[in-house]
């Protein structure tokens, strides 16, 4: 038999970056109007990132847009939606991603992030 705690405190050992998870939700006003808003569902979560493939330079005459994919590893317990904004404070640097549909495991689950800007 596996010992998932185990295994899975090993794995945590090597997150040394930090996330926040960002989604849009519906509020109701107290008009009774119902909006849209932006907020955070999780502040600060020991992660790690992981380059999945090198980035791609797509530069125009205009701007230069960067596009390349990641992966987030993560505790399984959270609820990560496909389309979340995914911020990460990877090596001093803050980085802000989409999210994918997240692939769960016992122990973590991964997740593919997508970052497209200009540089």
């Amino acid at each position: 038999m596996i010992d998932y705690d185990k295994y899975r405190r090993a794995i945590e050992q090597h997150y040394t970056d930090r996330c926040t998870i960002s989604r849009v939700i519906e509020l109701e006003k107290p008009s009774g109007e119902t909006v849209q808003d932006f907020s955070p569902a999780y502040l600060d979560q020991p992660c790690q990132l992981s380059q999945k493939a090198l980035a791609v330079n797509d530069q125009t005459e205009a701007q230069n847009n960067i596009a390349y994919e990641t992966k987030l590893f993560i505790a399984p317990e959270l609820t990560i939606l496909q389309g979340d904004e995914v911020t990460v404070k990877h090596v001093e640097r803050e980085l802000t991603f989409v999210a994918g549909e997240p692939y769960l495991y016992p122990t973590h689950q991964e997740v593919v992030l997508q970052r497209k800007g200009a540089a």
